[in-house]
C-alpha cells in the first residue's frame, strides 16, 4: 500500500517543480540572450578612502583629487551625449513670414518656451568646459611646481589626466560638428532678442559669450593650449602622459576597446598641446623626451579611430595642425599606403585560430563543471587556471570587437564613389557610400564571421559567470595574501634591517592596507619586522582562501603605493628601486602588472559586456547631421546590422545561414547603449522601429528563401529519373539545392530582441503555411485556365507540394496537408470544389462536344480542323514565381516539357489523376451531372430528330433477295434513303448529340476502369494490415501451413483490426471493423458504376417512339421503320458512305462516340438482335461477300463502302459485347424465360388430321435468336 503524504508535503513536491530544467535543445545561434541585466558595481569612486587611514597620506590626497576629476569626467561624458544626440528643433518650429504677421508675437513666445531648457544645457557645457580647463590646468600647475615634480607622480593619475585630454577633444569635436546646435541657438537667441528677454547686461552678455563659444571652431582646443603654454614645463608632464599612453599601447595594459582608442588620441591631441612656442616636439624627441617613430607606427597601424559614435577622428590630423609639423619626421603616418586596420580579412585566419584553441580550452572547463561534482573546493591553481582562462577571453574578445570597430571607423572615414565600385550610383548619399557600397561580399562575410565568434564566445562565457567569478576573487584573494604576507616579507625585513624607513613605511603602509590575518591581527613575533631572518624551522605564515576580492579603493592604494616602490619616473631625485633587491622588485614588477586587470576581472560580467559590445555600428548622428535636414533617419539598406543580415539571406550561404542572428544582436547592444548611457528615448524608439521593419523583412525573406529551398528539394526528387538521366546525356543537368543550415534556425524558439522572446520558429511555420497555401491555390488556379489534359499536371504540383509539406513537416508544424488543399479547392463545407468544377465544366464545354473517342488507342482526341460549338474561353493563366510552382525556372521548364506530353489527348493517366484528385464523391457529383447532360440530349435533341426523321424513313423496307446482287442492293437501299442522306442536320446536329452522349458514357467507363485500379492498389497496400498474406514459396520437403503460420506471427502486429479490439475501446474497434470490412468487401461484392449508369440512361429512352408500336405480326416488326434500331441503320448506312478526297469521315470528326451512344440505346432498348438480324449495311457486307462484285452505284464505291461497313461492323461488335458485359446479358442463367410459339411448316389438308396441334415451347430469348 502506497504511504500517505501530507498536503505540506504535497505542495513542497509542486514547488520542486519550478526548480525543475525544461531544456529545449535549442542550438545557439543567437547572441547573449538577456532580458534582464545585472551588474554588482563594486566600483566606489574613492568614498572610502578615509578608511585606509594607515596608507600613505599622499595617495589618499591623490585619491580625493581623483575622486573629483572622475566626477568631471562623468560630466563631460554627460554633455558630450548631450552635444551627439542633439536633433535640430529649429527646423520644426515655424518662423514667422513677415514682420506685420499677427501671430508673430505667439510664434517667437512658443519657441522661447520651447527652446530654453535646451539653451540652459548649452550654458551648462560652456561653463563646464570653463570649469574642466580651469581644473585641469590647476593640475597640471600643481605638478609642474619645480618642487613636486621631483615627486612620483602615479600611473594612474597620468591616465586620468589623458582622459581628460581625450575629453576635451571630444567635446570640441562635437561641438565643432553641431551646427544643427548654433542654428537652434541662433532661432533662440533671434526670438528672445525680439521679446527682450535678455534685458540685463549680464545675460546679454552671457548670450554673446555662448553665441561666440558656439560660432568659434576648435574653442575648447585652442583655450586649452593657450592656457598650458603659460605653465611653466607643463610640456613635461604632457610628455610623462603621452609616454604612459605609448607604453601601456604596446604593452596592452588596457582591456576595452574605447581604453585602446583613448590612448591613442591622447597621443595625438596631447602632442599637439605639447607643440608650440615654448615646445618643440621634435626637440623632446631629440632629448629622449618622447620617441616620434613609436608614435608614428602607431597612427599608422591605427589611422582612424572613433571619437563619439559614428564621429572619427585621424589622430594624425593633431599632428599635422601643430606648428612644428614635419613630414620627414613621419614616415609611416605621412604616406599614403593603406592602413593594416582597412584590411580585416589579414587578420581573420589568426582570429579563427585563436577561436579555435579558446574554445576548445573553455569547452573542457565547461564540461568539468557540468558533469562533475567535485566534494572539495578548487585547488589555487585551478583558480589560477579559471582566471587566466577569464583574462584571455575577455582580452580576445577586445582585440575582435577593436577589429570590427577600427574597420568600420576607416570605411566611414573612407566612403567609396562609382569609381571605385561600379555598383554605386552617381546619385548615392554619403552615407550610402559610407555603408552600402563600401564592403566587398568578403568584407561582410569576414565582419559578419567576426561578430559571430565575438558574440557566440560571449554567451559562452557568461555561461560560465558564476565559475569565473568565484574563480577570480578566490584567486584575487589568494595572490593579493600571499603577496602581502609572504612576498613582501623578504622586502620588509631588508627595509628594517638597512634601516631604509620609506620603503619600510610604504610596504607596512601596503600590508595595513589589505592584509586578512588568519586570526585578525598581524603575528608581532614575526623575525622580519625585527629584520632578523627566519629560524631554521622556518616562521609559518598561512593565509586563509576566501571568496572575496579588494576593493577598488584598496587595490589603487596598494597599486599605486607599490609602483612608487618600482616607478623610475621621479626625476632627478633618487629612486626607491635602489633599495629593494632584484628578485623582491620582478616579484613587486609582476604583481603590479598582473593586478592591473583584477578591477576587470571583478567586475566580469560588465567587462564582458563592454568588451562585446557593437552598439556604435548603427549609431548615424554625425551623418544625419550632414544631411541638413532632409533626412530624419536612413532607410534600412544603408544601415550596417541590416546590411549584414541581408547579405546572408541574398547570397544564401551555408556557411553563413547559422550565423544570421548574430547580425541583429546589434540591435539589441545599440538599444541598450541608447538606454543606459546615451539615456535617450527618442534613439531607443528608433532603433526599435527599424528593429520592427528589419525582422519582418527578415521573416519574410528567411521564410521564402526556406520555402523555395524545400520547394526545389521536392521538385528534384520527384523529377522523373529517367527523364533526368536523358537530358544529363545531352549535358542539361537539374541540379538538387546546394544543402543548406535552415534546420537551426527552424529550431529557435526564443530569439531575444530588444528584450522581446520571439518564436521564430512559430513565426516562420505561419508563413510556410501561408506560401504553401498559396502553392496549392496557384496549382488549383493553373488548372482552372487549362483543359482537361491539365489535371496531370495538376497531379503533379500536388505531389511536389505534398513532398514540400512532408520535408517542412520534420522542423515546423504546419496544417495537415489535405486539409489545406481542401481550403485551396474550395471544399471545405461544399460538397464539391473547384477542382471538380472545373473538371465537370471542361467535360461539358469542351471535351464531350469536341473530343474523338479512339478504342485502338483508348484515347480521346481535340478535334483541331473544324469544331461545331463556340471556342472556350478560360481564365487567363496565373503568374507567379517560379518557387511558388516546382521550385526552379529549370525545373518548370522540364515539368512543363514532361507534361506536355499529356496535353494532346485524354486518356488513362488523365482518368487515374481525375479519380484520385476528385475521390468518391466528386466522382459521383460529375456522373450525376453527366447524366442530366444525356438525359436532355436524348429526351430534347435525338428525340426530336429520330421523330423528324422517322417520318421521312420508308414505312417498310425489306431486306432485298441475293438474286439482286450487292450492287443492286446498294442502289436500292440508296434510294429508299435518300431523304434520310440527303437531310442537312444529320452530319452535324444529330451526330453531334450522339458524339456528346457517346463521349458520356465512354467517360464514365474509363473512369469506373481507373477506379478498379486505385481500388486494388488500395487493397494490395491494406493486404499486410488485413491478415492477407502472399503464399510462401516452399522447397522440396516443406510444408505451406507451416510458413504460412510463421509469417501470420510474424506480421501479426500489423493487424490493425484484432491490436484495435486488444488495445482499444468498443468503438474504435467497430470503426476498424467496418473499415476492414468495406476494404475487402469494395472490388469483392462486384459493385459497378457503369452498371448504374446505363440503367439510368434506360430510364430516359421511356418514350414510345423509341421501341414503335407494336408489331401488326404479334411478334416482331421486320419490314416496318418504326423502331429506333432502323432509324440507326438507316444513320449507319449514312456515315458508312465513303467521302470525298477532301473531305472529313465521320471518324475524323465525331469519333468513337457517336458509334457508342447509337447502340448504347439499341442495347437499352433491347433491339441488339434485331439490329444485328435486319440491318441494311450488313445486308449489303453479307451479299457482298457471296458475289464480291465492286462497282460505282450512284457514285459510291461498292467496295470501299463494304470495307467501312465491316469495320463499323466489328466496331459495334466490341461495343455490344462490352455493354452486354456490365448489363449482364452474358450471363445466361440472369436472362427471363419468354413464352415463343412455334409454328409448323405448312402441310396439305389430307394430312392436317393426323398432325398433333402446335404447343408452346419456354425458350429462352437468346436461344431462339441463335
Amino acid at each position: 500500500m502506497a504511504a500517505e503524504v501530507t498536503l505540506a508535503d504535497a505542495l513542497s513536491n509542486v514547488d520542486v517543480l519550478d526548480e525543475l530544467p525544461l531544456p529545449d535543445q535549442q542550438p545557439c545561434i543567437e547572441a547573449l540572450p538577456c532580458s534582464i541585466v545585472y551588474h554588482a558595481n563594486f566600483d566606489t569612486n574613492f568614498e572610502d578612502r578615509n578608511a585606509f587611514v594607515t596608507g600613505v597620506a599622499k595617495y589618499i590626497e591623490e585619491a580625493t583629487v581623483h575622486a573629483e576629476l572622475n566626477e568631471m569626467l562623468e560630466q563631460g561624458q554627460e554633455h558630450a551625449v548631450m552635444l551627439y544626440t542633439w536633433r535640430c528643433c529649429s527646423r520644426a518650429i515655424p518662423q514667422p513670414k513677415s514682420n506685420e504677421q499677427p501671430n508673430r508675437v505667439e510664434i517667437y513666445e512658443k519657441t522661447v518656451e520651447v527652446l530654453a531648457p535646451e539653451v540652459n544645457k548649452l550654458l551648462n557645457f560652456m561653463y563646464f568646459q570653463r570649469r574642466a580647463i580651469d581644473r585641469f590646468t590647476a593640475e597640471v600647475r600643481r605638478l609642474c611646481h619645480a618642487e613636486k615634480r621631483k615627486d612620483f607622480v602615479s600611473e594612474a593619475y597620468l591616465l586620468t589626466l589623458g582622459k581628460f585630454i581625450n575629453m576635451f577633444a571630444v567635446l570640441d569635436e562635437l561641438k565643432n560638428m553641431k551646427s544643427s546646435v548654433k542654428n537652434d541657438y541662433a532661432t533662440y537667441r533671434r526670438a528672445a532678442q525680439f521679446l527682450k528677454v535678455m534685458a540685463d547686461s549680464q545675460a546679454l552678455q552671457e548670450s554673446q559669450n555662448l553665441s561666440m563659444f558656439l560660432a568659434t571652431q576648435n574653442k575648447i582646443r585652442d583655450t586649452l593650449k593657450e592656457t598650458l603654454e603659460k605653465i611653466v614645463g607643463y610640456d613635461d608632464l604632457l610628455a610623462d602622459i603621452v609616454n604612459i599612453c605609448v607604453q601601456m599601447y604596446e604593452t596592452k595594459m588596457y582591456m576595452l576597446p574605447a581604453e585602446k582608442h583613448m590612448l591613442v588620441k591622447v597621443m595625438g591631441f596631447g602632442l599637439f598641446l605639447m607643440d608650440g612656442e615654448v615646445c618643440n616636439i621634435n626637440k623632446q624627441d631629440q632629448k629622449k623626451r618622447i620617441n616620434i617613430s613609436k608614435i608614428d607606427k602607431i597612427f599608422k597601424a591605427l589611422e582612424m579611430v572613433p571619437l563619439f559614435g559614428d564621429m572619427q577622428i585621424a589622430p594624425f590630423h593633431y599632428i599635422k595642425c601643430s606648428p612644428h609639423y614635419e613630414a620627414s619626421r613621419w614616415p609611416l603616418a605621412s604616406s599614403s599606403s593603406p592602413s593594416p586596420q582597412s584590411d580585416l580579412l589579414q587578420h581573420l585566419p589568426a582570429i579563427r585560430d585563436d577561436y579555435e584553441r579558446y574554445i576548445s580550452e573553455l569547452a573542457r572547463h565547461s564540461n568539468e563543471v557540468t558533469t562533475t561534482v567535485k566534494e572539495t573546493p578548487r585547488t589555487d591553481a585551478e583558480n589560477k587556471e579559471l582566471n587566466d582562462l577569464a583574462l584571455r577571453g575577455l582580452q580576445l574578445l577586445s582585440d575582435w570587437t577593436t577589429h570590427v570597430t577600427e574597420l568600420y571607423s576607416w570605411k566611414l572615414m573612407h566612403p567609396t564613389d562609382p569609381h571605385q565600385n561600379k555598383e554605386c550610383p552617381q546619385e548615392a548619399e554619403e552615407y550610402e557610400r559610407a555603408t552600402r557600397y563600401n564592403y566587398t561580399d568578403e568584407e561582410k562575410f569576414g565582419l559578419i564571421e567576426v561578430i559571430a565568434m565575438v558574440k557566440g564566445l560571449q554567451v559562452l562565457m557568461s555561461r560560465m559567470e558564476t565559475v569565473f567569478t568565484d574563480a577570480v576573487r578566490r584567486h584575487v584573494y589568494y595572490e593579493l595574501q600571499g603577496f602581502v604576507q609572504h612576498t613582501l616579507r623578504e622586502p620588509l625585513r631588508k627595509a628594517v634591517k638597512n634601516k631604509r624607513d620609506l620603503v619600510r613605511s610604504i610596504i607596512m603602509s601596503v600590508r595595513e592596507t589589505c592584509a586578512d590575518w588568519k586570526r585578525g591581527t598581524e603575528p608581532n613575533e614575526d623575525p622580519a619586522l625585527r629584520g632578523k631572518k627566519d629560524p631554521d624551522n622556518g616562521f609559518d605564515i598561512s593565509a586563509p582562501r576566501r571568496n572575496v576580492g579588494p576593493s577598488s579603493t584598496q587595490l589603487y592604494m596598494v597599486r599605486t603605493m607599490l609602483e612608487s616602490l618600482i616607478a623610475d619616473k621621479s626625476g632627478g631625485k633618487r629612486t626607491l628601486r635602489k633599495d629593494i633587491d632584484g628578485p623582491s622588485l620582478m616579484e613587486i614588477d609582476r604583481f603590479h602588472k598582473g593586478s592591473f586587470y583584477w578591477n576587470y576581472l571583478l567586475n566580469f560580467s560588465q567587462t564582458l559586456q563592454e568588451c562585446c559590445d557593437l552598439s556604435q555600428l548603427w549609431y548615424r548622428e554625425f551623418y544625419l547631421e550632414m544631411t541638413m535636414g532632409k533626412r530624419i533617419q536612413f532607410p534600412i539598406e544603408m544601415s550596417l546590422p541590416w546590411i549584414l543580415t541581408d547579405h546572408i539571406l541574398t547570397t544564401k550561404n551555408p556557411s553563413m545561414m547559422e550565423c544570421v542572428l548574430y547580425p541583429l544582436d546589434l540591435y539589441n547592444d545599440s538599444a541598450f547603449y541608447a538606454l543606459t548611457k546615451f539615456k535617450k528615448q527618442f534613439l531607443y524608439d528608433e532603433v526599435e522601429a527599424e528593429v520592427n521593419l528589419c525582422f519582418d523583412q527578415f521573416a519574410y525573406k528567411l521564410s521564402d528563401q526556406i520555402f523555395a529551398y524545400y520547394k526545389h528539394l521536392a521538385g528534384s526528387i520527384l523529377l522523373d529519373k529517367r527523364f533526368r538521366v536523358e537530358c544529363a546525356s545531352n549535358s542539361t543537368l537539374f541540379a538538387y539545392p546546394v544543402a543548406n543550415r535552415y534546420e537551426t534556425l527552424l529550431r529557435q524558439r526564443h530569439v531575444q530582441l530588444l528584450g522581446r522572446s520571439v518564436d521564430l520558429n512559430r513565426l516562420i511555420a505561419q508563413r510556410l503555411g501561408a506560401a504553401l497555401q498559396r502553392s496549392l491555390e496557384l496549382a488549383v488556379a493553373r488548372f482552372e485556365a487549362q483543359d482537361i489534359t491539365g489535371v496531370v499536371e495538376l497531379e503533379g504540383l500536388l505531389s511536389v507540394n505534398r513532398m514540400t509539406h512532408k520535408l517542412l513537416s520534420k522542423f515546423v508544424t504546419l496544417d495537415d496537408f489535405d486539409a489545406m488543399l481542401r481550403e485551396a479547392n474550395h471544399n471545405v463545407l461544399a460538397p464539391y470544389g473547384r477542382v471538380c468544377l472545373h473538371v465537370f465544366w471542361e467535360l461539358n464545354y469542351d471535351f464531350l462536344p469536341n473530343y474523338c473517342y479512339n478504342a485502338a488507342t483508348n484515347r480521346f482526341v481535340k478535334v483541331k480542323d473544324i469544331t461545331l460549338t463556340q471556342p472556350v474561353t478560360r481564365e487567363k493563366m496565373p503568374s507567379a514565381q517560379p518557387h511558388y510552382i516546382y521550385g526552379t525556372k529549370a525545373l518548370n521548364s522540364a515539368y512543363q516539357q514532361i507534361y506536355s506530353l499529356y496535353s494532346g489527348f485524354v486518356g488513362a493517366p488523365h482518368f487515374r489523376a481525375i479519380c484520385r484528385l476528385l475521390g468518391y464523391q466528386g466522382i459521383a457529383v460529375v456522373m450525376e451531372e453527366l447524366l442530366k447532360i444525356v438525359k436532355s440530349l436524348i429526351q430534347g435533341t435525338l428525340l426530336q430528330y429520330t421523330k423528324t426523321l422517322l417520318k421521312v424513313m420508308p414505312k417498310h423496307c425489306r431486306l432485298p433477295r441475293y438474286d439482286y446482287g450487292s450492287p443492286g442492293i446498294l442502289g436500292y437501299y440508296h434510294a429508299q434513303l435518300n431523304d434520310i442522306v440527303q437531310y442537312p442536320d444529320v452530319k452535324t446536329e444529330m451526330f453531334q448529340s450522339f458524339r456528346e452522349v457517346g463521349n458520356a458514357i465512354l467517360f464514365c467507363l474509363l473512369i469506373e476502369q481507373s477506379l478498379s485500379q486505385e481500388e486494388v492498389c488500395d487493397l494490395q497496400h491494406a493486404a499486410p494490415f488485413q491478415n492477407i498474406l502472399p503464399r510462401p514459396y516452399c522447397k522440396d520437403g516443406e510444408k505451406p501451413e507451416t510458413k504460412l503460420k510463421r509469417l501470420e506471427a510474424k506480421y501479426g502486429p500489423l493487424q490493425v483490426v484484432q491490436t484495435i479490439e486488444r488495445l482499444g475501446t468498443p468503438k474504435q474497434a467497430s470503426i476498424a471493423k467496418e473499415g476492414d470490412l468495406l476494404t475487402k468487401e469494395r472490388l469483392c461484392c462486384g459493385l459497378s458504376v457503369f452498371e448504374v449508369i446505363l440503367t439510368r440512361i434506360k430510364s430516359y429512352l421511356d418514350d414510345p417512339l423509341w421501341v414503335g408500336p407494336p408489331p401488326a405480326n404479334g411478334v416482331m416488326n421486320v419490314e416496318e421503320c418504326t423502331e429506333f434500331h432502323r432509324l440507326w441503320s438507316a444513320l449507319q448506312f449514312v456515315y458508312c458512305i465513303p467521302v470525298g478526297e477532301n473531305e472529313f469521315t465521320v471518324e475524323q470528326l465525331f469519333g468513337e462516340g457517336l458509334h457508342w451512344a447509337g447502340c448504347a440505346m439499341i442495347v437499352l432498348l433491347g433491339q441488339q438482335r434485331r439490329f444485328e438480324a435486319l440491318d441494311f449495311c450488313y445486308h449489303i457486307l453479307r451479299v457482298q461477300r457471296v458475289d464480291g462484285k465492286d462497282e460505282l452505284v450512284k457514285g459510291i464505291p461498292l467496295k470501299r463502302m463494304v470495307d467501312r461497313i465491316r469495320r463499323f461492323q466489328v466496331l459495334n461488335s466490341q461495343i455490344f459485347a462490352v455493354l452486354n458485359k456490365y448489363l449482364k446479358t452474358s450471363d445466361a442463367d440472369s436472362l427471363p424465360v419468354e413464352h415463343v410459339r412455334c409454328y409448323p411448316p405448312p402441310i396439305h389438308q389430307s394430312l392436317a388430321a393426323s398432325r398433333p396441334p402446335p404447343g408452346t415451347i419456354y425458350m429462352r430469348a437468346d436461344v431462339v435468336l441463335k
